[in-house]
């Protein structure tokens, strides 16, 4: 896979400045840095978030067992073939 030299990197800052024009330059980072940090900080609440929601479910009533799986529990296993 082949990355972008300094060449590249040039030719692609000319086309954005010819696009928008150089009063909107400092917009458009501002915007692109507003959103590398809301994505940075709602990437580190993730995890705390799940761990949040596990233990309310760890804390949460079990659910009452259901009829079927009494049944089941007594069920005998089947038998081998010979």
């Amino acid at each position: 896979m082949a990355t972008l030299g300094m060449w590249e990197l040039l030719v692609i800052l000319l086309i954005v400045l010819v696009i928008f024009g150089a009063g909107k330059l400092p917009q458009l980072g501002e915007g692109l840095g507003k959103a590398i940090r809301n994505f940075k900080r709602s990437y580190r609440e993730s995890p705390r978030e799940i761990e949040g929601q596990a233990r309310s479910l760890d804390e949460a009533e079990p659910p009452a067992e259901l009829p079927a799986r009494n049944a089941a529990a007594g069920a005998k296993p089947p038998r081998e073939k010979e």
